[in-house]
Formats: C-alpha cells, sequence, structure tokens
C-alpha cells in the first residue's frame, strides 16, 4: 500500500513543472493521493490543466485567492466530490516587481496590501473553508523562505509577506489543533524555479547559498516536494506549528569558512 493511498487534498498554486508546488504534487501523486487543482484565472489554465489532468485529478477550477467566494466555490466542490479532505497545500505567493527592487522604505501602501493578501492572508482564507471538511489527522501546509527572518537582497516585501504567513500558521496551528488538524510550513532554500528567476540577483543567491550551506549544494526541487509528502501523510502526526527548514543547512549558518574567503578576496580585489 502507497503512503497516501486513500488519501484527498487539492493544492493551489501549481503554474508550471519547474516550481515547487509541482514538486510537492508529484511526490504526493506517486504516493497515491488524490489530488484537486486550481489555477489562478483563465490565462494559467492552459499550464495547469495539461498537469493536473496527467495526475488524474477530479476537480481542476480556476481561483483567485484574494476572493472568497471562489474560494468557497473550491472546497463546497471538493465536498462534493471527496466528502473530506486529508491535506491543504498553500504555495501561493505575489508582489508587484517594482516592490521587490530598490530600498524597502520605499514599498507603497498598494504593494504591500497586495503582497500580504495574495501571499499571507489567503492562507487564513484558505484555512477557514477548509475547517469544516478536513479529516481529523489532516494536514495543510505553506511555502515560505528565510527572507522572513533575514534580510535578502531583493526580497523586500515578500520577506514580510513571509513571517506574516509564518506567524499565521501558528495561529491557526493553535485554532485547529483542536479538531486533529496540522498546520505547517515549508521553508525552502534558493532553488532553481521560474519564479525565482524574477527575483534580481538570483543567480548570485544560488552561489552564495552553496558556500553557505553545510551540504555544499543548493537544494533540489525534488527536496522540497519530498518534505511536502512528509507533512501531507502520517507521518508527521506529531508535527505543527512548525517551520521545516530544506535549505541544505543555510538557516542554521551565520558564515561559512567558504563564505568568508570569499568575501575576504573580494574585499581585497576592491582595495587593489
Amino acid at each position: 500500500m502507497k503512503l497516501m493511498e486513500g488519501k484527498k487534498g487539492i493544492i493551489f498554486g501549481v503554474s508550471n513543472t519547474h516550481g515547487i508546488a509541482y514538486a510537492i504534487a508529484r511526490q504526493l501523486y506517486e504516493a497515491g493521493a488524490d489530488i484537486a487543482f486550481t489555477y489562478a484565472g483563465e490565462p494559467m489554465e492552459k499550464r495547469v490543466r495539461p498537469l493536473a489532468e496527467e495526475m488524474g485529478a477530479k476537480i481542476i477550477m480556476s481561483c483567485d485567492v484574494t476572493k472568497e467566494d471562489e474560494v468557497a466555490a473550491v472546497f463546497k466542490e471538493c465536498e462534493r466530490v471527496y466528502g473530506k479532505l486529508d491535506f491543504v497545500v498553500h504555495a501561493v505567493a505575489f508582489a508587484a516587481k517594482e516592490d521587490l527592487q530598490g530600498r524597502f522604505i520605499d514599498t507603497s501602501r498598494a504593494g504591500w496590501d497586495l503582497a500580504m493578501g495574495v501571499s499571507a492572508y489567503s492562507l487564513i482564507t484558505l484555512c477557514k473553508h477548509a475547517e469544516p471538511i478536513m479529516n481529523e489527522g489532516g494536514s495543510i501546509f505553506a511555502l515560505t523562505y528565510l527572507g522572513s527572518e533575514y534580510v535578502v537582497a531583493n526580497y523586500n516585501i515578500m520577506g514580510v509577506a513571509k513571517a506574516a504567513l509564518e506567524s499565521s500558521m501558528r495561529y491557526l496551528a493553535a485554532d485547529l489543533g483542536k479538531k486533529g488538524v496540522r498546520v505547517n510550513c515549508i521553508s525552502a532554500g534558493a532553488v532553481k524555479t521560474l519564479a525565482a528567476k524574477g527575483i534580481s540577483g538570483f543567480d548570485k543567491m544560488l552561489k552564495a547559498a552553496i558556500a553557505k550551506a553545510p551540504l555544499k549544494r543548493n537544494v533540489a526541487l525534488e527536496d522540497v516536494g519530498k518534505a511536502g509528502l512528509y507533512l501531507a501523510s502520517d507521518l508527521s502526526t506529531g508535527t505543527t506549528g512548525q517551520i521545516l527548514y530544506v535549505d541544505c543547512g543555510c538557516h542554521a549558518v551565520y558564515a561559512s569558512l567558504d563564505e568568508m574567503e570569499i568575501i575576504a578576496n573580494a574585499i581585497s580585489a576592491q582595495q587593489k
């Protein structure tokens, strides 16, 4: 019997085969899970539908996570088709490009509201509508990044939104724990995805991560996908309110010897 056989759930945020959401969905599907998919409006349907159909999805729906009526409609359909859910994956985040560059102090109010609404408040919305149809022992988890805890160049408002997401996760874990439902976050390291390429200087981030990481490599999509499988499955029945770091150890290191040598060499070169 496969690990996720008989388990039913939904994933918000799959957009292509080169993203973390897809890597998680793939692991869940191969472990036997029945997965529903959503896509962000009509333009994304042509990307998401073939991926969902490939995994035998019974539900493929459009959903803007900032619109409560659309979220409610998705979970109503899940209840009709599945009855109850065992897992919900929140892999949704967005910020205006101009708010991911320059100085954080220049973040606009509209940019703040947009990033917070899509990237953080949406987790509350999903949990609220998922709660009535979650099985006891169910799992809800979201994706975050170390920029929530430390300043990361060109991450700006998204770092603050991820901090709000993580804090929300802990309060939601307290609320839903009474019903036996777990809520967690995966903090993935710098990984090559189409979304990450929109961050200015991302190639440098990848190189810096290798220098810092105890494992001396960048995290792979498969690594994060396996972590998602762990959190969605009964292997993590005692884990809630947690941030699971999948970053080859970067979060645990302030400065490695390799990193300090690179910085020292760069400073020496500038002084010559």
